[in-house]
């Protein structure tokens, strides 16, 4: 390692502050620690509370999108109070700030959405009428595609207070992410997980990104032996699709790369918010080709979807 880090000068990790949060955050500290030799001294949690953790009153698309996730933690990056961020890969947007970059990802999760219930066994055993709440427009424009016959009411917070709602009866179902339950140690209380063929995931969904300034080459350095070529590669597709779409927080949109041996696979689709319109594509092809095949799809759904389809953030 090329600079000297350890308990008379840590590696300062900014994270935001909820639980799932932290436990990325302190997945990365372990696997700094493994890769380094390093004690629990030679790791500090700096946890930040952003604006999107704040207003929990709104959807993310009425008060200014993913990047209220973002910018106190990189701001915090840009004064040197932290030396790395560690984010959830789908709050953040395509395009980073100058002098930030995306230096590594972990190995990614499950991408899957889990379905979790008191009440019912799965989307398809509810009844009209019944009520689900997300605060993710992806998820209902997909669900209201599949059962124009239920409700969806706005559910934010993080994990522990969506299912505080659910249990105090202020919907009969909602969805959280699988990767997000087993990073909890908390999957016990998915009702059904369902699979990507019935719900495309967010892009980037189960995948966690450290971010630093792009001329910190000590940190940058000692981040390399953490980062997952597989999710890179992965990503560079699904982000290259968002960055094509101008994905915002208030365009429903699925995106899922796959490798499958030498092969990258690619399914994304586009959706009115009330589940009314849905266009779909997929791209097979060589690892090399991510990036192009996820602008190539992109471009294509965008023609698919016609003008005034998008409603930008």
């Amino acid at each position: 390692m090329s600079a000297p880090y350890g308990p008379a000068r840590p590696f300062r990790i900014g994270t935001r502050a909820s639980p799932l949060a932290l436990a990325q955050a302190y997945e990365t500290a372990t696997r700094l620690k493994e890769a380094h030799g390093l004690g629990d001294d030679s790791i500090e949690i700096v946890k930040i509370v952003t604006t999107g953790d704040q207003r929990l009153e709104k959807k993310l698309g009425d008060i200014g999108g993913k990047g209220l996730f973002t910018k106190e933690v990189e701001e915090a990056l840009y004064d040197g109070r932290i030396d790395l961020a560690v984010h959830s890969m789908k709050d953040m947007p395509t395009v980073l700030p100058d002098g930030l970059e995306i230096s590594a990802l972990l190995p990614r999760e499950d991408v899957r959405d889990a379905f979790v219930s008191p009440r019912h066994a799965s989307i398809e055993a509810m009844p009209a009428g019944a009520v689900v709440g997300t605060a993710s427009l992806r998820r209902q424009a997909q669900l209201l595609h599949k059962r124009p016959d239920l409700k969806v009411t706005l559910f934010r917070g993080n994990v522990q207070t969506r299912l505080r709602k659910l249990d105090e009866g202020e919907a009969d179902a909602t969805f959280l992410a699988v990767a997000g339950l087993n990073r909890l140690d908390r999957i016990e209380v998915a009702t059904a997980i369902i699979e990507t063929a019935d719900m495309l995931p967010a892009v980037a969904q189960g995948a966690v990104g450290i971010e630093t300034r792009t001329d910190d080459d000590a940190i940058r350095a000692a981040l390399a032996p953490l980062h997952c070529d597989a999710c890179g590669t992965r990503l560079a597709a699904e982000r290259a699709f968002l960055g094509a779409l101008d994905g915002s927080c208030k365009t429903p949109i699925g995106g899922l790369a796959e490798i499958e041996g030498d092969r990258l696979i690619l399914r994304g689709e586009v959706l009115r918010p009330d589940g009314s319109e849905r266009h779909a594509t997929s791209r097979e092809g060589a690892l090399s080709d991510a990036v192009a095949m996820g602008l190539d799809a992109g471009e294509e759904l965008k023609r698919l979807a016609g003008p005034g389809f998008f409603v930008q953030a």
